[in-house]
């Protein structure tokens, strides 16, 4: 599974970008993805922190959504 995201600068609310974090399981269970979501998101946003989370979600890794 992998959290995918999409974010903006926090200094220029108009520059957005989508990215993801791939999660160390392989499991397609998307109860253990939301379990595990809020400390992978904790771990990205502390690492990333001129950046903001719009939105998230899971999606099975391997696939390509289009869409956030």
């Amino acid at each position: 599974m992998m959290i995918l995201l999409s974010i903006c600068l926090l200094a220029q609310p108009t520059t957005c970008r989508e990215d993801r974090i791939n999660l160390s399981y392989e499991s397609t269970n998307p109860f253990l993805c939301l379990r595990h979501s809020q400390s992978a998101l904790a771990n990205w946003q502390a690492a990333h922190p001129e950046w903001h989370v719009e939105r998230w979600r899971c999606a099975p890794r391997g696939s390509l959504p289009k869409d956030l």
